[in-house]
Order: C-alpha cells, then structure tokens, then sequence
C-alpha cells in the first residue's frame, strides 16, 4: 500500500505561498501539515491561525493540523474554523490527554496525538484505541531540515506492535528527516504517513519529489 504523504508547509516560500499550495493542490499528496509553534513548548515560532486562515480555502488537500504548543485544547475551536481535518497535540503538552482527545472528536476532528523522541511508546496505551493517528516524531521538534533520529525505526516497530495488541485502528505518522534515504526504512517498520517538508519544498521538482515518496 502506498504511504499518504503529508508535506510540512513550513519548509515552503512564505514569500510566495500561492505557489506552493497550487502545487500542494495538483501533486499526489494527500494531505497538508502545518506546524504551529509558539516558541514556548517547541524553541521556535512559525505561523498562526491569521495566516493560516489567509489560505485554508485555497488548498485543496484535508489540513493535517500540528499543534506544538503549550496548553493546545484552548485552540480547539480555532483549529476548527480553519477547516482542518486532522488535530494533532502532544503527549507532553496535555495534562489531561484522555480528555482533549474527545473534545477534539467532539469538535467534529479526527484527533491525534504526537510523541517527541525521547518520550516512550508504552505511555500510549491508555489512549491508542481512542485516537486516529500518532505521530512519531523523527527529530526534536521545532526546527526543520534537521537529521533523521535513528533509533525512530524501532520506535515506530514497537508503536507498530501496540496497536496490533490492543486491536487499534490508529495511523502512524513520521515527521523528520523524512527522505528517499529513511522513507523505506521507516515504511518498513509501519508507518504509514511521511511528513516530509525539505525533501519536498526544496527539491528541484517537488511533484517529483512527492510522487517519489508516495511510491515507496
């Protein structure tokens, strides 16, 4: 089965995005995924929900929503607004996870949730029949262009495991150093959504490079 592919936005050319949505919107990728950063939780900031909501209606693939931000269930409604399919919140950032994970449902969102690398699969298992999708995270978060963390192919081969055992029907989604190099690795050991933002956006033929990664 072929991967979904979910480019990040924020490897894009803020200063041309018309471009690279139109893009986005005649290449085979599946979904759009924006990382919001608020320079607190992550040690970065990226973009909000005015900027997000200058084009939201222009792309024309589901937005795959990353919140790497402190206190995220207080934007569950402007996450909404914006039309995206997909809200995705941290482990690390919730308090009460088991509960923002309904709200979101509740809110008319798939929600997801989103593990940093140092924080372990097994925390999950209260909560890995509850959600859409996790996401694995492949480098520490906040910056892109970073490099690939090795031990995340085991980590996902054990995330992958899990949701076998408890009978979950969750997607694993990889976000870091996602590239033509790591893809198969990390496709091998079951995931099945590549996050790829600098093997997309500055790639000589991003088409190319999309359908490439969707073949994998």
């Amino acid at each position: 089965m072929n991967s979904i592919i979910s480019p990040s936005l924020l490897a894009a050319d803020f200063g041309n995005l018309n471009k690279d949505i139109q893009m986005i919107n005649e290449s085979e990728a599946d979904w759009l995924h924006l990382d919001i950063m608020d320079g607190v939780f992550v040690p970065n900031i990226s973009f909000g929900f005015p900027v997000i909501n200058s084009f939201a209606n222009k792309v024309e693939k589901p937005l795959d929503v990353h919140l790497m931000i402190v206190h995220p269930e207080k934007f569950i409604s402007e996450v909404k607004k914006t039309g995206a399919k997909i809200m995705n919140v941290h482990y690390e950032a919730c308090t009460h996870l088991n509960r923002v994970i309904h709200e979101i449902r509740e809110a008319g969102m798939l929600p997801a949730v989103t593990i940093n690398p140092s924080t372990p699969v097994c925390l999950l298992r209260d909560v890995i029949e509850d959600v859409y999708m996790v996401l694995v995270m492949t480098v520490n978060p906040g910056f892109g262009g970073q490099s690939f963390i090795e031990h995340s192919v085991s980590k996902v081969r054990e995330l992958k495991k899990l949701i076998i055992e408890t009978g979950s029907k969750a997607l694993i989604e990889v976000d870091g150093g996602i590239t033509a190099e790591t893809a198969p690795r990390i496709k091998e050991a079951g995931a099945d959504v590549l996050v790829a933002g600098s093997a997309v956006f500055n790639a000589k033929d991003p088409k190319a490079a999309i359908h490439l990664l969707k073949s994998i």
